[in-house]
This record gives C-alpha cells, structure tokens and sequence, in this order.
C-alpha cells in the first residue's frame, strides 16, 4: 500500500498568547534519525522551553513504528496532538518536531493541546509530499545470452539496475517496486537466477 511521505524539510511558526510554536518537519526512515533530528534542534534552541515531537515510520495506516514525547508538558498536551495530525494525513517516513517558547502567559492544558495540533498542521500544509513506494533490491545471475531479454523485462517492470558485474557470466543488482516483485522473478524464467532478494 503506498502512502504519502515528505519530500523534503520544512518549518512554520505558530504564535498564541506571546508563546511562539517553532514546527519543524523531517523525512524519516529510521528512528536514530528521528532522534538525531530532536537532537539537532535541541543544540539549535538551547533556551526554549520544551521540543515535542511525533514521528511515524512506515505506513501510517498499518504503523510499524511510531512515536511521541511531551518534554516536560503536561501528559499527552504536546506529542500525541502532534502525531494524531500525522495520523490523520496519513503521512509516513516522517517526524514533526515542536520548539516552544514559553511566552508568560499559561494556555491551559486544551489550550496546549490546540497550540501543538495547530504547529503541526500548519507544518503539513507546507509540506510537499509525494508518494511513498516500497522498492526491493534483487541480485541475479544471468548468462551473456540473455542479458538483452532481461534488461528488457526489468524495464518493462520500471525497474532500475544498481550495479552490473561481467565475470564468467552477468550480476546484476536491481530495485524494483515490492508490488511487482513476484511478477517480475515470474517473468525472468529461464533467462535469470535470482540469488538474493
């Protein structure tokens, strides 16, 4: 199933009651690099009260991984509202980070709760997505004889080639989209050995 993940980097700034809302969003695949990113930010805005986050890894429908911190604010103000608006998106591969700045004036935990949810959507709506495809790699071992047939078979699938090595017969490393994957070893026949997928 595919789903929609972040393209590249973004930010936006929300500000209620003198309390200034820094919303940070990453593309993500892994969680040290989620955490590397809260790190970053934290080094960043040394003097800010609080870095709240939510983070999904893989499908948002079906999560593999997610998760969310409050940092210090009242439990489940800050993080979870993050992450219920990635949720609801359904957006994956990502993490919205949330810097604030603590303006004097208390919001209360509702209005913490809207203050966080806010940060972030307005950090998704400047977000460009694009959707996210699951790619396997797939070793083969081909004879010389049949290289022209099975470059054409990985192109027929959009394919790509990663790596060829010619010694006493062709290796090929490929990546193709998951969906197709049994499709296309079906395709390969006589013409190709997968060794590794």
């Amino acid at each position: 199933m595919t789903y929609q993940t972040l393209s590249k980097p973004c930010e936006a700034i929300y500000e209620i009651k003198k309390s200034e809302f820094l919303a940070f969003a990453y593309p993500i695949s892994t969680r040290e690099q989620a955490m590397s990113h809260v790190q970053n930010l934290r080094t960043r805005y040394l003097d800010a009260r609080h870095h709240c986050y939510g983070y999904i890894i893989g499908n948002p429908h079906n999560t593999t991984s997610a998760g969310f911190d409050d940092d210090g604010e009242p439990n489940g103000t800050a993080g979870r509202p993050i992450l219920s608006v990635l949720q609801h998106k359904a957006i994956g591969n990502c993490i919205i980070i949330v810097v604030r700045y603590f303006g004097g004036i208390k919001l209360g935990a509702g209005g913490l709760t809207r203050a966080y949810a806010a940060a972030a959507q307005m950090a998704v709506d400047k977000m460009v997505l694009k959707a996210f495809i699951a790619y396997q790699i797939v070793k083969l071992k081909i004879s010389f004889a049949h290289e022209a047939q099975v470059r054409y078979l990985i192109h027929q699938v959009g394919g790509r080639i990663l790596k060829v090595d010619y010694k006493t017969d062709v290796r090929m490393t490929i990546e193709v989209e998951q969906k197709v994957l049994e499709t296309f070893v079906e395709s390969l026949g006589v013409y190709a050995i997968v060794e590794q997928t």
